[in-house]
């Protein structure tokens, strides 16, 4: 009964690597297919096309090929934030003429965490308990 199941399970295997191995030509066959069911006469043509048309990497937040400091997608990443004493002296100003927390952070050009930050440093802000 042991010998049986051990002889099943290898036969299952060879039918897994035969399986396997058919997969495995039928994807390259049908890859080698696509550029001409696209109109390309060649593969390194068909590349060069799905290369212009992707805007990068494709992961958001991932940085685009060849151009740092932006990411996928085109888009410009933000500069940090430098905070001086003039910028924590704007947020003092507006705070205290009753300004909300976005409009201090789109007035001085900064992100409302950081608004929240400064704030909490001048003592603008009421501690919980």
């Amino acid at each position: 009964m042991f010998i049986d199941k051990i002889k099943k399970l290898e036969a299952t295997k060879a039918k897994l690597a035969a399986l396997e191995k058919s997969v495995a030509s039928e994807l390259t066959r049908e890859l080698a297919s696509l550029p001409g069911k696209y109109g390309y006469d060649s593969v390194a043509s068909f590349f060069k096309a799905v290369r212009s048309a992707s805007p990068g990497r494709g992961k958001a937040g991932k940085v685009a090929a060849g151009k740092p400091g932006r990411k996928a997608g085109g888009r410009k990443r933000r500069r940090r934030a430098v905070i001086t004493d003039a910028t924590r002296a704007e947020v003092k100003k507006l705070s205290e003429a009753g300004k909300t927390g976005a409009e201090i952070a789109k007035a001085v050009g900064i992100s409302l965490p950081s608004v929240q930050n400064v704030k909490k440093a001048l003592g603008l802000v009421k501690s919980r308990k």
